[in-house]
Formats: C-alpha cells, sequence, structure tokens
C-alpha cells in the first residue's frame, strides 16, 4: 500500500467519481490512476468503487470505510511534514490565509503589520474571496487559516473560532431625510433604495431575515462584495448604504454619515476556520492570537481536542 495509492482514491471521490478529472487535479494519467486503484483494491481485498464498464458508477459499502481511513492517513501523513517543518525550519515558511474583502481591508492591515514584523522568515499569503470561497480554500489545505463571517460554520471539516461581534449601520450622504428619522426603522428604511452587500457576504442573510419579519420587501438597488464600492455609490445618490460599522470611518468616508443599525439587524459574529485535525504550527498559533488575543494557543487546542467551538464570545 503506498499514500499515492490512498491520493489517488481520495481525489476520485472528491472529483465526483471522475478519473479523467482526477488525472488532471493530480498531474497523471487516468490509465496510472485506474491500474493503481486496481492494484489497491487486490492488496485490500475489497472493491472501493463500483463500476459499469470502465467508469466508477459508485462507492461500495467497504469503500466508504477505506476511503474513511484514507482520508484520515492522508491528513496525518501531511501533518507529520508540517510538524518536521515547523521544528527544523524554526522561523521560516509559509502561511495563506483567506479572508474576505471587509476584513482583509479593515480588520486585518495592523494584523498582517505586526505579524510580518515579527517573524520576517515568514513568507505571507493573503487570498481574498467569497465566504463560501474561504471555507473550500481551507477545507481542500489550499488556506491555512480562513476568516468571515458567513459560511465557515456550514462546514463540518472545519473547526471554526469566534472572533468577534459586529452590528450593521446605515449610511448616508449628508443632509439626507433619513438622518432626521428617530429612532430610524425598516419601515423607514423600506422607502428609499438601498446598497448593501451581495447575498453571501458580510451578514446579508440576517438583513434579508430583518425585513422578512416585517413581511416586506426593501427595494434594493445595487449589490456588491465589499464596502469601499457600497460607499462610492451612496455617494454619488444611488441609495442608502447597508455596511458593516468597522468598514466606517468619519475622517476617512468624508461627506457620509453612519446611523447605529443595531436594533434593527442580528448581530454578526467573525469567525476564524482551520481544518479539523490539522497540526497549527507556531507561526499558525502566532497569527490567530494576533488577530484574536483571547485566542489564545491554549484555547485552541482545548477546542480542538473537543472537536467543536468550544470558546464563546
Amino acid at each position: 500500500m503506498k499514500l499515492q495509492q490512498l491520493r489517488y482514491i481520495v481525489e476520485i471521490q472528491r472529483q465526483g467519481l471522475n478519473v479523467s478529472e482526477a488525472a488532471e487535479s493530480l498531474y497523471t494519467s487516468q490509465p496510472g490512476i485506474s491500474k493503481q486503484v486496481r492494484l489497491l483494491e487486490d492488496e485490500l481485498g475489497v472493491t472501493i468503487f463500483e463500476r459499469s464498464g470502465k467508469r466508477f458508477t459508485g462507492v461500495t459499502e467497504p469503500g466508504r470505510t477505506v476511503l474513511s481511513l484514507a482520508e484520515r492517513i492522508l491528513s496525518e501523513a501531511e501533518n507529520l511534514k508540517r510538524a518536521a517543518a515547523d521544528f527544523s525550519t524554526g522561523e521560516r515558511g509559509r502561511l495563506v490565509l483567506a479572508a474576505t474583502h471587509t476584513q482583509a481591508r479593515y480588520a486585518l492591515p495592523v494584523v498582517v503589520r505586526d505579524f510580518v514584523a515579527r517573524h520576517p522568515g515568514v513568507k505571507l499569503e493573503m487570498h481574498q474571496g467569497s465566504p463560501t470561497q474561504i471555507a473550500e480554500w481551507v477545507q481542500a489545505g489550499e488556506a491555512d487559516i480562513g476568516i468571515a463571517t458567513e459560511a465557515l460554520d456550514q462546514y463540518p471539516q472545519l473547526m471554526t473560532l469566534p472572533v468577534r461581534q459586529w452590528n450593521h449601520c446605515v449610511i448616508a450622504p449628508s443632509g439626507h431625510p433619513i438622518l432626521t428619522a428617530k429612532p430610524l426603522s425598516l419601515h423607514e428604511l423600506v422607502k428609499w433604495p438601498l446598497i448593501t452587500y451581495d447575498t453571501a457576504f458580510a451578514g446579508r442573510s440576517r438583513i434579508n431575515r430583518a425585513f422578512e419579519r416585517i413581511n416586506v420587501i426593501p427595494n434594493v438597488v445595487l449589490t456588491a462584495l465589499d464596502a469601499d464600492v457600497i460607499k462610492t455609490y451612496v455617494s454619488l445618490g444611488l441609495g442608502l448604504g447597508i455596511i458593516s460599522t468597522l468598514a466606517f470611518d468619519e475622517q476617512r468616508d468624508a461627506g457620509l454619515t453612519a446611523l447605529d443599525a443595531s436594533h434593527l439587524f442580528e448581530s454578526n459574529t467573525t469567525r476564524l476556520a482551520v481544518r479539523r485535525g490539522v497540526y497549527l504550527r507556531r507561526h499558525d498559533y502566532a497569527l490567530i492570537e494576533l488577530f484574536a488575543p483571547h485566542l489564545t494557543r491554549r484555547v485552541v487546542e482545548l477546542t480542538m481536542q473537543g472537536g467543536g467551538e468550544a470558546y464563546q464570545l
């Protein structure tokens, strides 16, 4: 039995039993993968994949057990490499951080600055994407740490840790009539065109639920992936904006006024995610604690041992 054979069967499963796509993903040939799968099945004495001719059409009952064990073996093999590198290379290596635009633009700059200053031998890469993309990158091992508000806690393969809670605010051009509305209400907001986040970003699901609860449909004229775009179009008079309070700064956003909307929309929780069972290196823990000081190495280790979200805000 070889680790490469285990990689083949796991990748075949990931690619929906498409051997051609598995071969392309692993930079090898389809006949080569098929041969190795047969050799592994012969060695184990079980059939892993159901077949129709040369095509794989399903996973057998013993195959499901084999695949589950193969994933664990490959994960531990990767952990061995990560642990060895952690001890042998010291303060050198590569850390891939995946985050949404809001986190990358407003929450992470000081963290990244301080991390780079303290760990000059670690190459830090930041990938920006949607919450779903971030979850998938971390799950696939393409990112070491993921940070987002939505989606992360919907992936059982990820361990999530709460970082902070935040609320939305409503932004308007200076002099807009909404600024005199007291108290600010959802019924007042539906009178105006609105600009807010795309459906998968920055607590948009909570915005939708708030309007659904009072059985009204807001006039959302534009959605965007980040707050900078929203603020630009609010400044042009296209509508009122609903953004994270994290993304508004009175000095930087001159000409706009923010109204507290914490009483209108549920609060949101930013979460940090890593793969379950992954070996975290010293610089992984260092970045986590810089971003969320309450998530010390001990807290993270205890959460990983417990297999859930042990720390509560």
